[in-house]
Order: structure tokens, then C-alpha cells, then sequence
């Protein structure tokens, strides 16, 4: 297979061990920690050109290439990671891993617990946005990254990016949030929950300890999924894409067949593909850390106050079409920055792709991305080109 001029090519996930004990927010501790991580890109000598990637909920670390040259389909973020794409390659060194509790070779639900032999299942620790950000600095520290030129991350990513800014504001130059929020609404944490209970409702969950069992909560793990879909997507963008059409049946009168919408062939081919690929207790693990998250809750609840801690730049994006995410949260973001006296830049996307907008190419989030990240790359060390 002959990869696109702008593509990073072939890519080749690397895994870094740690040993000591690492304590999350609720007290307890892992015994030991892999993160799985890729990079593209070089890092330049004075090493100031390295841009994090924070994942999203159903992310993980491979967020552009190919594995192998039969791939069909490249890494998640690979629309803006690459040469010459907003994250350009040509001039970061891109770092983009699997956040722990995750089911992609990063310490998790499936991994053993040495204590018992078993697969740490629903027995994982309890995770905030925060205990992320503390491996992910870990993982700094092992790559000799003193101060990332820019954290950057999409929905539940960019609320790691926020975190990063407040926890390390000596190792951020540029935090980019996209289609994020201070904390989630109401709404969010009701659709969570429902998800959530689709899972745990399936009778082959049993109480999160499937894997002995050998089988995996697909249907719950399927509608969770499902769920989660309908609400990345605009109404507008649905009706366009599928509209009422059918995919099996007739409304002819006289006819007993039983009809199927384009729609619901859709939503069950991603779900049950979602099913075979996705751990139901990560599923669980990472949407209770999203439903927690709360940017300011230990600064009297004042997001004002919270980000007066930080010390580098932001933009902050959104899409007009996101009702999951929508443009008043962010604007709630950037509200509260100008309150701290941060240096923000904030634009809303016109785009009818709904919370997906982040993920998929469109013209005018490009654009500005691409100009913030090219701007960011011209005030590196003198050695800003990767060598």
C-alpha cells in the first residue's frame, strides 16, 4: 500500500514499564504501571517541540499511521496529525498514548492484578481526570519532556488538557480544549448512567467478572454504544445521512415484513462492532471519570480561581451542531479565562456534524487549528525544525 504524502506511514505502539507503586485519587494504589504509547515525528534538541494528544472516552493511542500496509482504516486523529496537517510532523514531536484503565495495552480492567491472578475487572481502582494526568507526566519524564509546547485534546481530552494547565502550568506553553466543558451537565451524566445500566443489566456481565466467565456483556456493551452515538451526531446530519429510509422491509400494503431503518442497520453495525473491540468495566471506569470531573470543585468552586493557576496560552474550540458538548460550555471555558486574565482565543465551528466535528475534516476547524499550531511552532527554541 502506497501511503498519502501527509501521512505519518507506518506506526509502531511502544509500551514503558513502571515499577513503583502508583497512588490514584481514592487512596489505593497500583502496584506497577504500563502505558502504551506511539509518537510521530522527532523530538528537536532542546526537546521543546512535543505536543500531547489526550484521548477521548473510546480512544487510545493510535491516533494516526498505519500498523501495517494492509490498514484500511488509520489511527483516530489522523485527519490533523501528520505532515503538513495541523499537528504537523514535520515540525512536533507528537505523543499520543492509552490512558490507564484503558483496554489497549495500558494498565487496566483486563490487566492482572498480581494479588489475585485475575484480571483486575471491576476490583480496577476508581479513576479521576487527574490520575491521567499524573501518568501521562510520568510519561513525560521518561521521554525527557521538560515542558510540552502544546496539550491538546477533544471532549473528555480536553478536559485532561484543562487539568494539565492547573496541575503542571510550568509544563505547558499551549493548552488547546476542543468541544469540552468545565464539567458535565446534568443531561451528560443522565446519558452515562443509562449506558452504564445497559451494561450491567446484561446477563452476561456478572457483576463486571465476565472474563471468567468467558463470555463479554455484548448486548449492554452494543446499546451503550448506541446510545453514546446518537448523541456524537446533529439530528440534522442523521436526517441527511439516513433520513427514513429502509433497510429491509416494505410499507406496501398487504405486506407482513418486518421493516428496518437505514438508521437502526447503522446504529446496530456499530454497536456490535464496538462490542468486540471495547472493555465493558473500562466503558464503565471512564464514563464515571467524565461524569466526576469537575475543573474548579477544590477551588471553591470558581473555574475563575481555578484557572488563575495557570501560566500558558489557550484556544478553545467548539461546533455549533454539538448539543453534547455545546458551544455555551465552552464559552463558559473561555468566560472564566478572561475572568483569570488568561491569554485565550476561542472560535465556534459552523458544522452540522455534531460532537463527532472534532474527530472529522472540516474546512474551517482546519484552518484555525492548523494557524494556532503553526504559530505555536514558530515561537519554539532556536532549534524549532525536528531534526
Amino acid at each position: 500500500m502506497k501511503f498519502a504524502a501527509n501521512s505519518v506511514g507506518l506506526v509502531t505502539a511502544k509500551t514503558v514499564h513502571f515499577d513503583a507503586p502508583f497512588r490514584v485519587s481514592c487512596g489505593r494504589d497500583l502496584p506497577n504501571l504500563d502505558i502504551v504509547y506511539e509518537t510521530y515525528g522527532s523530538l528537536n534538541s532542546d526537546h521543546s517541540n512535543a505536543v500531547l494528544i489526550c484521548h477521548a472516552l473510546s480512544g487510545d493511542h493510535h491516533a494516526a499511521g498505519y500498523y501495517n500496509e494492509d490498514d484500511k482504516k488509520p489511527g483516530w486523529w489522523d485527519n490533523y496529525i501528520g505532515p503538513g496537517k495541523a499537528i504537523d510532523t514535520n515540525l512536533f514531536f507528537v505523543v499520543s498514548l492509552n490512558n490507564i484503565g484503558g483496554c489497549s495495552g495500558s494498565t487496566g480492567p483486563t490487566s492482572i492484578n498480581p494479588a489475585t491472578g485475575e484480571p483486575w475487572g471491576p476490583d480496577f481502582p476508581t479513576l479521576r481526570v487527574r490520575d491521567w494526568v499524573e501518568s501521562q507526566r510520568l510519561l513525560a519524564d521518561h521521554l525527557a519532556i521538560q515542558r510540552w509546547a502544546a496539550v491538546v485534546g477533544g471532549s473528555l481530552g480536553g478536559m485532561q488538557a484543562m487539568r494539565w494547565s492547573l496541575e503542571y502550568p510550568d509544563r505547558v506553553m499551549h493548552c488547546v480544549v476542543i468541544a469540552s466543558a468545565l464539567k458535565l451537565t446534568a443531561q451528560n451524566i443522565a446519558f452515562n448512567n443509562t449506558s452504564r445500566t445497559a451494561i450491567s443489566s446484561d446477563p452476561d456481565f456478572h457483576g463486571g467478572r465476565y472474563y471468567q466467565h468467558d463470555v463479554i456483556p455484548k448486548r449492554g456493551l452494543a446499546i451503550a454504544r448506541m446510545i453514546g452515538h446518537i448523541t456524537y451526531l446533529s439530528d440534522g446530519v442523521m436526517g441527511e445521512k439516513f433520513g427514513r429510509e429502509l433497510r429491509s422491509g416494505s410499507f406496501d400494503q398487504g405486506t407482513e415484513s418486518v421493516l428496518e431503518f437505514q438508521v437502526e442497520s447503522y446504529l446496530h453495525h456499530q454497536g456490535d462492532i464496538f462490542s468486540e473491540n471495547f472493555d465493558a468495566n473500562t466503558y464503565i471506569l471512564m464514563t464515571k471519570a467524565l461524569d466526576y470531573f469537575d475543573l474548579a470543585r477544590e477551588y471553591n468552586n470558581d473555574p475563575v480561581i481555578a484557572f488563575s493557576h495557570a501560566r500558558c496560552n489557550f484556544l478553545v474550540m467548539s461546533f455549533s451542531s454539538d448539543w453534547r458538548f455545546s458551544p455555551q460550555r465552552s464559552e463558559e471555558i473561555v468566560q472564566a479565562l478572561i475572568g483569570a486574565q488568561q491569554a485565550v482565543s476561542y472560535v465556534e465551528i459552523d458544522a452540522p456534524l455534531g460532537h463527532d466535528s472534532f474527530l472529522l475534516p472540516v474546512e474551517r476547524y482546519n484552518q484555525v487549528f492548523t494557524a494556532y499550531m503553526k504559530q505555536i511552532s514558530q515561537h519554539l527554541g532556536s532549534d524549532s525544525h525536528a531534526s
